[in-house]
């Protein structure tokens, strides 16, 4: 059986999984993403590889999932998670420093790819993989392959912009995003873009998962705040299914955990479509975190010749 490597690559962790043709996960390595040395980065992946070829024996292909973009131009990266990537030409590198078949795809596509095989979107013909962590992005498959597009950032919908009417009823600041524009979804929507909408109510909890927790227990302010973000996130996703009318969205990221989005954003998208629309099941991860890896793993297979 042949082996096909996936390399998830993080803000913080690069994460190595070994899958066979059934893409059951037989091997599993972290390591610290070196965020600022880029020559650093590209020895990591490289002795990540040869560690794990050390014990398993040749893999057939790498497929490699990199947060950020990649100008078709050029070949050059921009990437505001690992600063080190930007500017270079990462697959290039990354190519001559393994010298093995190398597939690099987006790590949200990634995820998209995995849970439409064996993941959460199995049985379904389309699927977009919104991921709602640090930032804002996605993933879009159709009949278990991606769609990447004619500048490969199909499922950017976090850089879409949040309309003024909504940021003036609620009062938000218009912010500047680090991808260059204002107002950028992902600012507001994202797991840190809900920590801002609290301390701009006034509260001052340290991240999405303890605002969850204050409004549970009672708190005004942070239950005011997830009413802000579920309504905004109701407006993307709205989006979403006026430009795709994919036939389900799974959640990824950190807020994927939050288990009232799955019973709340139906009515929030719902809002912000016209009527006789049907929103799609809104579903968790299957995969959770290994699903970049695996997905690109699956990236790997799909695009390596017989």
């Amino acid at each position: 059986m042949q082996t096909w490597y996936g390399i998830d690559i993080g803000g913080t962790k690069i994460e190595l999984v070994a899958c066979g043709d059934d893409l059951q996960v037989a091997y599993r390595r972290r390591i610290a993403t070196p965020t600022k040395d880029y020559a650093d980065f590209v020895r990591s992946i490289g002795e990540l590889v040869e560690a794990a070829e050390a014990e398993l024996g040749a893999c057939r292909a790498v497929g490699i999932g990199v947060p950020g973009v990649v100008e078709r131009a050029s070949g050059r990266h921009l990437s505001s998670n690992v600063p080190a990537l930007t500017g270079q030409r990462v697959g290039d590198d990354l190519r001559h420093r393994l010298q093995r078949p190398l597939h690099l795809g987006n790590d949200l596509h990634c995820f998209a790819l995995s849970e439409a095989h064996g993941g959460a979107a199995q049985g379904y013909a389309s699927v977009f993989g919104a991921i709602l962590g640090t930032g804002a992005g996605g993933g879009y498959c159709v009949e278990g392959r991606l769609i990447g597009g004619f500048n490969g950032i199909a499922g950017e919908w976090g850089h879409w912009t949040v309309p003024a009417t909504l940021l003036m009823a609620y009062q938000l600041p218009l912010l500047d995003c680090a991808c260059g524009l204002r107002g950028c979804m992902e600012r507001y929507v994202s797991g840190s873009g809900l920590a801002l909408i609290h301390h701009h109510l006034g509260g001052d909890a340290i991240d999405a998962g303890a605002i969850v927790e204050l409004a549970d227990g009672g708190d005004a302010t942070a239950r005011h705040a997830l009413d802000i973000h579920r309504d905004l996130l109701g407006h993307g996703f709205a989006g979403l299914v006026l430009a795709l009318d994919p036939h389900v969205i799974v959640l990824g990221g950190g807020l994927s955990k939050v288990e009232r989005l799955y019973d709340e954003l139906p009515a929030a998208i719902s809002a912000h479509l016209f009527n006789g629309m049907r929103v799609p099941p809104i579903l968790p991860p299957v995969f959770g975190d290994a699903g970049g890896a695996r997905g690109a793993a699956l990236l790997a297979r799909q695009n390596t010749p017989s």
